[in-house]
């Protein structure tokens, strides 16, 4: 199981959110791509980096930054975050980031979500965000009528091979993972998932991996190592 450092973009800078409420932000780096080498340095084998404004506003916002990371490190990039057109795909596709996830468009329009298999295959994320189990979009902030397990079955039925699960209930708060959600949700599916929202420290880490599932490939961690709670080569101690 690998694990994903994150990065979280607002305004410019390296924050965290609780719960996704983008007014409930805590600072943690002015400079996001030292903050990538930090964690490279520090021994991760990839980052999720995420544009927050672009999130919100539904278009990219920080992409040239975001680029200018992936293109310092030399460790693979996950990005999300505003990306809702197929323009904003083939562009964010044709730079130096590795994967892209899109989470909003899936939902809404699956024509967009064919073509983006189409276009990046393997290298496409589609984020399955849920409060209470039920799948959220525009950045998190409103609320569908669709289940995030029927939701996954859907996109594993139109080709996606990798889906990013938040509890958003969990997000950001140090609660620890809702392992009960996760785990239902990787027996319903076959395809790989990378797990997200709670991780509060290294025990929390023990009991997902205890999971022994074997299509839980990584794990996003933001708040438990911005604030020390674990470092990353004690996490890989228990992940690797």
């Amino acid at each position: 199981m690998i694990l994903l450092p994150a990065i979280d973009i607002q305004g410019g800078q390296c924050v965290r959110l609780r719960r996704g409420d983008f007014a409930d932000a805590t600072i943690f780096s002015s400079d996001p791509v030292e903050r990538a080498r930090m964690w490279e340095q520090e021994g991760a084998q990839a980052l999720h980096v995420v544009d927050l404004d672009g999130a919100r506003l539904g278009k990219l916002v920080n992409l040239a930054l975001v680029e200018e990371i992936a293109e310092t490190i030399s460790i693979p990039v996950e990005f999300g975050g505003g990306v809702r057109t197929i323009d904003d795909l083939k562009m964010v596709s044709e730079g130096p980031i590795d994967r892209v996830v899109i989470g909003t468009g899936a939902l809404t329009d699956q024509a967009f979500l064919l073509e983006a298999v189409r276009i990046s295959g393997d290298k496409l994320v589609v984020s399955v965000d849920a409060e209470r189990g039920m799948v959220t979009t525009h950045g998190w902030q409103e609320k569908s009528s669709v289940s995030a397990v029927r939701f996954a079955a859907f996109l594993q039925q139109e080709g996606v091979r990798h889906i990013l699960y938040t509890d958003i209930d969990r997000d950001g708060m140090m609660m620890g993972m809702n392992l009960d959600a996760v785990s239902e949700l990787a027996r319903e599916v076959d395809i790989d998932i990378i797990a997200s929202g709670g991780i509060s420290n290294l025990e929390d880490l023990r009991r997902l991996k205890a999971l022994n599932l074997d299509n839980i490939s990584s794990v996003i961690v933001g708040r438990a190592l911005y604030e020390g709670s674990f470092t990353v080569a004690e996490a890989r101690a228990i992940l690797d």
